[in-house]
């Protein structure tokens, strides 16, 4: 069975860079990626310093190209299926076949829970988004729609108007809004609307119209919703580690509750920007260093007593 120092989970930005971080150190490593991404549908990544507008693909091509330099990392393009403790580290199952690490950092990304609502999907990354600071300036000004219930959708939709005073929240049904959050709304002129939507409108990824069961039509340039996420993976919950309300819980270097089991990217944090899970990912890398220096340095003075 093949032997590594770390094993990457999870080729996005947090993957990416954490292995580029590894391989600068010289550390034997094997990333493994599956090809699947959360912002796969979009455009265009934001809030990335000197990439800003570039698209995701584009970006992911261009951190795998530089890799390439570092003979200590490579890259599998699997699905890994389960981590287990073994005798030192750790068991990796994959679907071409199983690897031993020291370490692992597990960075497989959260999944964004679509509304059920008929034309979602042919919009969603072009003109429906989650993030209004990844997306909110390109709808600067326009009719937008923010869609949730109750907190989650006023706080979105309150957000939402700094970008646009033409907002309407929608809220597929009763929206379970307190008194105080509809005065909030009212204040900042953002309309609330809890009649059923029947379906979303668009031309070629653009949205034109959110239209309600009965009937009514209302003109809207893009979407954003708030309705929840998961992790991209069971992987660490079978292995055990906490989860917190925010994610994973780890410390500020991205450890987990197991030993030797590091996270990084959207899944361990409720701040979740391509270049933070790229951060997340070099400041992971930079802990499982030291954390082998320091294994690497008992193991001398054991021998060395032996």
């Amino acid at each position: 069975m093949k032997q590594y120092e770390t094993v990457v989970v999870g080729g996005g930005p947090a993957g990416l860079n954490a292995a580029l971080v590894l391989g600068r150190c010289r550390r034997k490593t094997l990333l493994f990626d599956t090809g699947q991404y959360r912002n796969k549908s979009s455009q265009a990544l934001h809030c990335f310093m000197s990439h800003d507008g570039i698209a995701p693909e584009n970006l992911l091509s261009l951190a795998r190209q530089q890799l390439e330099p570092y003979e200590s990392v490579q890259i599998a393009n699997a699905e890994v299926s389960r981590i287990e403790r073994g005798e030192g580290g750790f068991l990796i199952t994959t679907g071409i076949g199983a690897v031993h690490a020291h370490t692992v950092l597990v960075a497989t990304g959260v999944v964004d829970e679509l509304p059920e609502i008929r034309g979602i999907r042919a919009l969603f990354g072009r003109s429906v988004h989650v993030c209004p600071y990844c997306d909110g300036w390109e709808h600067r000004d326009a009719p937008v729609a923010a869609y949730g219930k109750a907190n989650k959708g006023v706080g979105l939709a309150l957000l939402l108007r700094q970008w646009t005073r033409d907002l309407v929240l929608c809220t597929n049904g009763p929206g379970d809004i307190e008194d105080e959050d509809r005065r909030k709304l009212h204040a900042r002129g953002i309309a609330i609307r809890e009649d059923r939507i029947a379906s979303l409108e668009g031309v070629n990824g653009c949205l034109r119209n959110v239209v309600f069961a009965n009937g009514q039509i209302l003109p809207r340039r893009a979407l954003f919703f708030n309705t929840g996420q998961h992790p991209g993976s069971k992987l660490l919950q079978n292995l055990g580690a906490r989860y917190s309300g925010q994610g994973i819980e780890c410390d500020e270097d991205g450890l987990t509750s197991i030993s030797g089991v590091y996270v990084a990217g959207d899944v361990s944090r409720d701040v979740q920007l391509a270049i933070i899970a790229a951060a997340e990912g070099a400041r992971a890398a930079l802990a499982i260093n030291r954390a082998l220096v320091s294994a690497e340095r008992t193991a001398m003075e054991l021998s060395r007593n032996a």
